[in-house]
């Protein structure tokens, strides 16, 4: 067993989670635990039929659906959003979907402090945080805070069910980032490790299971228990290289969220591999070697290998690369411009992280 320190801290922010109800009825019950009257629903554009179905099979707490949530929280979307809001007299925001909605529900909580419920689409994990990254003049920045926090988050696996094979599988690779850096954060503590672990455990055991039958009720719920613990662990501890890439990769560059983490993950653990001592052996057990063997594992189940069929140009790498270790997260190994820039090209190319 690994020795406990003599001194940690660990925070748990008060939350209502529920697993296995059904969603519009956990809502339902939620809102009116809650004492709200006028729930706004939020979504993306895509999404917004079902977020009208929704809203009709919660009930009459809910008074409008505003579907215009985008990729990394744009900081013009929030606006229009907390207009709305603030013209409903609205006591509480719904964000059904995943890190765009939920994105959009924590912005709107930092500006109105109002209540939110997440009810997760996809396995993102930023539902269990107070962390809200938003983008503003073509950088993503984070803060974190507790009124983003959301005070419900509803778990529901036939929620899941219909969401295509590709996007389960890169949805599940970022939370499997959270667990990953988890592991050798800088204020990593043996609970944050066991959660991490069994984040770990729970994703790379369940996603198998799940590409192979999407329709699997039991293994989508196993992965969204996994969703859980890996964001849980994620508003913990402080994340490093990994998330800093995606950062810039997605807040400068306008690459897909969960596809650019399922790219660079492998290439962040390779880069940090030899500087944390045993820190990655739990990850090691379950996939070997902590960048190949993630990237074997991300291959088999048919993730993008590439940032160049995301869409990244090779021209754009000199400058993410600069951009990346500008005000850099605490990483184990030094983040140096030469070496980011030479990881940043493998990615693109999509080489082996090794």
């Amino acid at each position: 067993m690994t020795p406990i320190p003599d001194r940690f801290a660990v925070k748990f922010a008060p939350m209502q989670v529920r697993f296995g109800t059904p969603a519009a009825q956990a809502v339902a019950e939620e809102l009116a635990r809650l004492g709200v009257e006028r729930a706004v629903v939020l979504s993306t554009r895509s999404q917004e039929p079902a977020a009208r179905a929704f809203s009709v099979a919660v009930g009459g707490r809910v008074v409008d659906v505003f579907a215009g949530a985008a990729m990394h929280t744009p900081v013009e979307v929030t606006a229009r959003a907390v207009a709305l809001v603030r013209a409903l007299r609205a006591d509480a925001v719904v964000a059904l979907g995943g890190g765009s909605a939920i994105g959009l529900g924590k912005a709107i909580a930092l500006h109105t402090d109002v209540p939110q419920i997440a009810v997760p689409t996809t396995y993102a994990g930023s539902e269990s945080t107070a962390i809200l990254g938003q983008t503003e003049a073509g950088r993503k920045t984070t803060i974190t805070d507790p009124k983003v926090q959301p005070e419900v988050i509803i778990y529901d696996p036939a929620l899941v069910v219909s969401l295509p094979v590709a996007l389960t599988v890169t949805s599940g690779l970022n939370a499997i980032a959270h667990a990953c850096e988890a592991l050798y954060a800088r204020d990593h503590n043996p609970l944050t490790s066991a959660l991490a672990v069994q984040g770990l455990q729970a994703m790379l055991g369940g996603l198998p299971d799940v590409v192979a039958a999407p329709d699997d009720l039991a293994a989508r719920a196993r992965t969204q228990y996994g969703a859980f613990l890996c964001g849980l662990v994620l508003g913990q501890v402080g994340m490093s290289l990994h998330h800093k890439l995606c950062h810039v990769l997605g807040g400068s560059f306008g690459l897909p969220h969960s596809e650019t983490h399922a790219v660079i993950l492998p290439h962040a653990l390779h880069y940090n591999a030899a500087h944390v001592g045993a820190a990655l052996a739990p990850l090691e057990d379950l996939v070997g070697a902590p960048g190949a063997g993630m990237q074997r594992f991300a291959r088999q189940l048919g993730a993008p290998m590439a940032l160049r069929d995301l869409g990244m140009a090779a021209g754009d790498l000199d400058r993410a690369a600069e951009i990346a270790v500008q005000n850099p997260y605490w990483n184990p190994r030094p983040v140096e411009l030469t070496a980011i820039r030479a990881l940043l090209g493998r990615a693109w190319a999509g080489e082996v992280a090794e």
